[in-house]
Formats: structure tokens, sequence, C-alpha cells
């Protein structure tokens, strides 16, 4: 944010005094009392596919549905702050909004990942559907609010792929020793397989690769990970990834921020979210369709992981899980009401959108 607490209040209340003498109408008036500026930071490159996009139309969403009535100065990754820094940013204030990723921000509070993306956990959908309904939004004002941050749920990439390898992963001992860039619990899992798992930011994983800091690595999907182009430097594509079903994108807003803002302006950040959150799905959906073909046009090689590994990947998950779980109460409340929702998730699943995508691919 660009303006302290007690200047923005003053701004916000005492807009109308810059306006005396001026013989200004009461709608101006009035209109000039509730004009805001905002600052928005992204863990994105600039018009990164999918995140760095969405992240700049949400800012420009806000902007139209506001009338005008709210401003947003928007920075990519590191023109502010450096990516990993965007949640304190919005904490203390430096900027009013970001749009991230929960799971980035665990080393402040282990349930976090819950609410990004849990191994052979909720689909976007269901996520969605816990979050709204089944009482995970409350959860997540729990988790975030005494930082002095609100979150909204800002769309998801769909079922991610599992990574990019330069060597084939037939075995549980094909893990051991790598080197490979993996963000949340999905890397904790491979640790614990042996993997040496490294997080650098989005901007840094081709990088990392073509140098070899890494040996392979985790990022989204085919319409990302092709712009990115690190099917220049691995050749073993891994799909779908068992680590991220329905990986969630958030907006964090700086709570004094919105607290100050008019009724109707909290409004429109709850609405410019809701509307990200759904063109953003579609986005990626959209993408990583039209995309995938170019796979094979590349020489990609498409792999699936057995299932000796996926059931050896599903141990170690309920592992991890149960430890975190564990860490203190409220994770474990958030752990409690997310797993049983899942179970409630894997019962119907047959009988909807997993029954019709298998009966679908028999006759198309």
């Amino acid at each position: 944010m660009t303006q302290s607490s007690t200047s923005r209040r003053a701004f916000l209340g005492g807009a109308t005094a810059a306006t005396t003498g001026l013989a200004a109408s009461p709608v101006t008036s009035a209109r000039a009392q509730e004009t805001v500026q905002l600052t928005m930071v992204s863990a994105w490159p600039k018009n990164a596919p999918g995140v760095g996009t969405n992240a700049e139309r949400f800012a420009k969403r806000l902007e139209a549905l506001s009338g005008g009535r709210m401003s947003v100065r928007f920075f990519a990754a590191g023109d502010l702050v450096p990516p990993f820094e965007c949640f304190d940013a919005v904490a203390q204030g430096t900027a009013d909004l970001a749009h991230s990723t929960p799971y980035y921000w665990t080393g402040k509070a282990p349930a976090l990942h819950y609410f990004t993306g849990v191994p052979f956990g909720l689909t976007a959908t269901e996520f969605a559907a816990w979050l709204d309904f089944g009482g995970g939004q409350a959860l997540w004002d729990e988790v975030t609010l005494p930082f002095g941050i609100r979150a909204f749920y800002a769309g998801s990439s769909g079922t991610q792929a599992g990574g990019w390898f330069n060597k084939e992963i037939e075995t549980l001992d094909d893990f051991k020793g790598l080197k490979f860039r993996i963000a949340g619990l999905g890397g904790e899992v491979l640790k614990r397989l042996g993997v040496a798992t490294v997080l650098t930011p989005p901007g840094e994983i081709a990088p990392a690769l073509a140098s070899g800091a890494v040996d392979g690595a985790d990022w989204v999907g085919p319409w990302n990970d092709i712009a990115f182009g690190l099917h220049r430097f691995a050749t073993y594509y891994y799909m779908p990834g068992f680590h991220e079903p329905g990986p969630s994108l958030e907006i964090l807003v700086n709570e004094e921020t919105y607290q100050d803002l008019p009724e109707d302006l909290r409004a429109v950040v709850q609405g410019a979210a809701r509307a990200t959150a759904l063109e953003t799905i579609a986005d990626f959906a959209y993408h990583n369709i039209a995309t995938f073909p170019r796979l094979a046009e590349e020489g990609v090689e498409i792999r699936r992981f057995s299932e000796e590994i996926v059931g050896k990947l599903g141990a170690v998950t309920e592992e991890v899980l149960a430890e975190i779980a564990a860490s203190d109460d409220l994770t474990g409340r958030v752990h409690d009401s997310y797993m049983a929702f899942l179970k409630q998730a894997v019962a119907y699943a047959p009988h909807a959108e997993q029954g019709i995508l298998e009966m679908r691919a028999k006759v198309i």
C-alpha cells in the first residue's frame, strides 16, 4: 500500500475537503470520497500464461466494476517485491492486494497447504464446493485474518502434470538422488522417497533445468510448461500429477484496506475475485487442451507413474498429512474438514465426472 492506515483513512474520509470551493455537486463529492488507490503485487512474471495474465485481469476488473472508484497499480513478480514476499507485503501494508497461491506461505501457517492442493485430494470443482458450502472459506479466514489478510479464491489451473524428467521413472529407486523443482506437499512426499527438492520462483525454473541445477521440474501443465520452454530441457513428461488435482490461486487483501472500503466496494472485490476464478479455470482448461498436441510435435514423451509408484506415493502422502494435521489445533480442524469432504467426493465421483469420463473415452 502506498499510504499508511492513518493516511488512507484520512484519504477515504476527507476527500471532500479537496473539493471545497469548487461548487461540486453532492454526487461528485460522494464519488470523490470513495475513490481508492490500491497497490497490487503478484507472485508471477508479467504476462505469464494463466497466472500473470489473470492477475492483471483481476486488477482491471476491479477498476471496471467499481466504475473507476478503485484505481490499481499492478506490479508483476520482482517489480516491487520478490515473488515469495507477496504475503508479507500485504500483511505489512506495502501492498493492498496480491495474486499468488497459498502454499507459498505454509512456513507461516501449515494449514495453508489445504487451500492450494493436497496430493490425491480435491479437484478444482470439488475444492470450490468445499470452500463455498463445506465451511472451507470460514476456516481459510481463521488462518489468514490473524496476519491482517483476507483471502479469496481466484481459480485453478486444473489437474496439473507430474513434471519433467531427464530419465524415465520406472521404479521407486529412480527417484533417489534426483534434484527436482517442486512446491507444496508433493515436494515433501518426494523428499521422503529420496528426492532432493528445490523451490525456485516460476521465472527461474527453465534456467535451472537448462543449467543442470535440477534434474527435473514441476510447473503447471502443457500450456504454461511449453510457454516457459521446459520441453527444451527435459524429454519425459509425466501426466497427470499426483500432487495437485486442483491447485488453487488466491487474491490476498490487506484487512485494514478491505475494512476501510465502503460496503459496495467490498462487494466489488468479492465479485471480481469470483469472476476471475471462473475465467481462470476456463482459461487453463481451454489452453491446456489446445496446447496438448504440441507435446508430440516437440518430441516430448508422455509417461504415467506406475501403479507401484502411485501406491507408494499414496502411502507417504497419508503419513505427511497425519503429521501436518497434528501440528496445531487449527490445522487439525482444517484437515478434518477437508478430508471428510474428500471422502464424500471420492464416493460420488464414479457416478458423476469420473464415470462419464470413462464412458466418453469408450465412444469418442
